[in-house]
C-alpha cells in the first residue's frame, strides 16, 4: 500500500523493512536521551523479532515509512491495536497506540513523519473498529499531534515503575 500524503510517498512497512524500523526506533530513543548501545545491544535481536511478529497481523497492527534514494528509511509511524474491556463508548474494546514516530536528523522539517502519522492515522480510521489512539508526546512532536487533533485524555495516566 502506498499512500500520498503532502507531496510525501509514504509506504506501509513489509518484513524486509524490520532493520530499518529497528534503527528508526534507536535513533528516537536516543533522541529522548537513552542510552540504545551498538548494532550488537540485545535489545535491537528483540525489537527486530517484534516488529517481525506484528508486521504479520496487519489487522491489528501499521508501520508507515518514508523512504529517501540516498539514505534509505529516514522517517517511521508505528501504530498497534491494543484489547481493552468494552465500555459504553467503545463496544470492541480496542484502543489505538502510535509510537515510533521518528525522521533521521538529515531529513527532518520536510514533514516525513507528519505524512507517516497522517497514514497512521488513516488506517485506523479506515481499516480498524478503533475509537480512540493514544500516545507519548515529546515536547518536540507534541505540536505534530496537537495538529491531529490530539489532546490531554480527561483522566490522566499514571504510570508505576515496577522494574529497573
Amino acid at each position: 500500500m502506498s499512500l500520498q500524503h503532502i507531496d510525501v510517498d509514504v509506504r506501509r512497512a513489509n518484513l524486509d523493512d524490520v532493520p530499518a524500523l529497528v534503527r528508526m526506533r534507536a535513533l528516537m530513543l536516543s533522541d529522548m536521551g537513552m542510552q540504545t548501545g551498538d548494532a550488537d545491544a540485545p535489545w535491537r535481536a528483540a525489537s527486530a523479532l517484534w516488529f517481525s511478529e506484528r508486521l504479520r497481523l496487519p489487522d491489528e497492527f501499521a508501520a508507515f515509512l518514508v523512504a529517501d534514494p540516498e539514505l534509505g528509511v529516514v522517517a517511521s509511524a508505528v501504530g498497534a491495536c491494543d484489547v481493552h474491556a468494552p465500555s459504553p463508548a467503545n463496544p470492541s474494546g480496542l484502543h489505538g497506540h502510535i509510537s515510533n514516530v521518528s525522521t533521521d536528523p538529515r531529513r527532518r522539517r520536510r514533514g516525513y513523519a507528519r505524512a507517516c502519522l497522517g497514514a497512521l492515522i488513516t488506517w485506523f480510521r479506515e481499516e480498524t473498529p478503533v475509537t480512540v489512539v493514544n500516545l507519548n508526546a515529546t515536547g518536540d512532536g507534541a505540536g505534530l499531534y496537537e495538529s491531529f487533533g490530539f489532546a490531554a485524555p480527561r483522566h490522566p495516566a499514571l504510570q508505576l515503575r515496577t522494574g529497573a
